[in-house]
């Protein structure tokens, strides 16, 4: 682990982990900053002087606020309307440099890990992302060694059956990218569908605030002619930037007339194939996109 810092620097010291952390157990930057403001509150309250170890302290307070949240939001998630999505987050144009950390991120992952429960999800991250060893968690999450063991094992056997392929090449993508928005704006069905994988998934998020398609697009024809579609029709008019956002390549999709951000296109790539493509348009989850946010696993 990193050397600590004396108080009061700890938290702005820890405050990327702390954020990775509640990201990843949430799955929303909003419901992550307010989990750490609550988190520094408790810091501010707490007896500094006799915290011995800061980090573990800290990540055992968001740890805990982040469980609370979860459960809660679950409820809210179920009632969701249409494909829910984890808010996106602008990272580092090179963000592989630790591959671990950037997969963890990921929309395929994040949406993997919904499919946890909120203690097997806190509970493999902390044990395969975050380095933490079981005995530790226990005493976080306030379980016995022996359950987290099971729960460890369980989240671990689910998160591997479901696990993609995660091997992020920023040069490669680019020129992917570039193949596949050329042929979605010309229109040439074939030739858009040559860059996507037979079986690719697009996922869009609208949140019942803008239209979208309702259900996830499987297969390259159909993706691809569902894409052509969007941008002959809704995207025609709109201006299009590079981004990173989750640790994938992005597009950004803004409006010609007042550059509002309409679209964050995450673009999940294998080989020279375009697996996933994750398009977030409801308003609510575009608020915070401008801000950079740093990682770290803190190891």
């Amino acid at each position: 682990m990193k050397d600590e810092l004396p108080e009061p620097d700890a938290f702005d010291q820890f405050r990327p982990l702390l954020f990775t952390i509640a990201y990843e157990i949430l799955g929303s930057a909003a419901d992550t900053e307010d989990v750490l403001q609550d988190s520094f509150l408790r810091w501010l309250d707490a007896d500094q002087d006799a915290v011995e170890h800061p980090r573990a302290y800290l990540v055992q307070i968001v740890t805990r606020q982040a469980l609370n949240q979860l459960r809660t939001v679950r409820r809210r998630r179920e009632e969701y309307v249409g494909n829910w999505l984890p808010e996106p987050i602008r990272t580092e144009h090179d963000a592989s440099h630790d591959v671990l950390l950037a997969e963890s991120v990921s929309m395929a992952m994040l949406l993997v890990l919904e499919t946890l429960g909120p203690t097997e999800r806190a509970v493999f991250l902390l044990s395969e992302v975050f380095g933490h060893s079981l005995v530790e968690i226990a005493a976080m999450i306030g379980k016995t060694d022996a359950a987290v063991r099971q729960i460890a094992h369980r989240a671990r056997e689910h998160v591997q059956a479901r696990r993609k392929r995660f091997q992020p090449d920023a040069e490669a993508n680019q020129a992917i990218i570039t193949r596949f928005l050329l042929a979605a704006r010309t229109g040439e069905v074939q030739t858009l569908m040559d860059v996507l994988a037979p079986d690719v998934v697009q996922i869009s998020d609208g949140g019942g605030r803008v239209i979208v398609a309702g259900r996830p697009i499987t297969g390259a024809e159909p993706v691809a002619k569902f894409l052509i579609g969007l941008a002959r029709n809704s995207m025609a008019d709109m201006t299009v930037e590079f981004g990173s956002f989750n640790a994938l390549p992005a597009l950004l999709f803004r409006s010609g007339t007042d550059g509002q951000l309409d679209t964050v296109l995450m673009i999940e790539i294998d080989g020279d194939r375009i697996t996933g493509l994750y398009a977030v348009r409801n308003p609510d989850k575009l608020r915070g996109t401008d801000v950079l946010r740093p990682l770290d696993r803190d190891i």
